[in-house]
């Protein structure tokens, strides 16, 4: 399994969004992305593709880290969506640290205890 899908599922396990279900004798977490809510799966197996794909709040580019309280779960929809609108801001600019600030708190009341 590679980095990426160890911190996906680290992610989704520490999201109380997130339950761990059996379909067809595969396991998943399977919960709400933490922009939109629409469903999101990450299946355990690593050889099935996931819906969910790994969010950085603070996104890497701008000095984010791969720590458990700097990740969550999106939708590959709205994580590419925050990429393109974001990624290119410089760190202070008002828009992102409104949306940083925004998933920081969210994360923080989906945090499992």
């Amino acid at each position: 399994m590679g980095r990426t899908r160890a911190l996906l599922l680290l992610a989704a396990e520490n999201d109380n969004t997130f339950a761990r279900v059996t379909v067809r004798g595969s396991e998943y977490w399977v919960g709400r992305c933490i922009h939109c809510q629409s469903k999101v799966s990450v299946p355990l197996a690593s050889d099935e593709p996931a819906s969910g794909t790994l969010e950085h709040i603070v996104p890497k580019h701008h000095g984010g880290t791969d720590a458990l309280d700097n990740l969550s779960v999106a939708c590959a929809r709205c994580n590419q969506g925050k990429g393109k609108r974001l990624d290119k801001r410089k760190r202070d600019d008002p828009t992102l640290t409104r949306v940083i600030a925004a998933l920081q708190a969210r994360r923080r009341e989906r945090q499992r205890p």
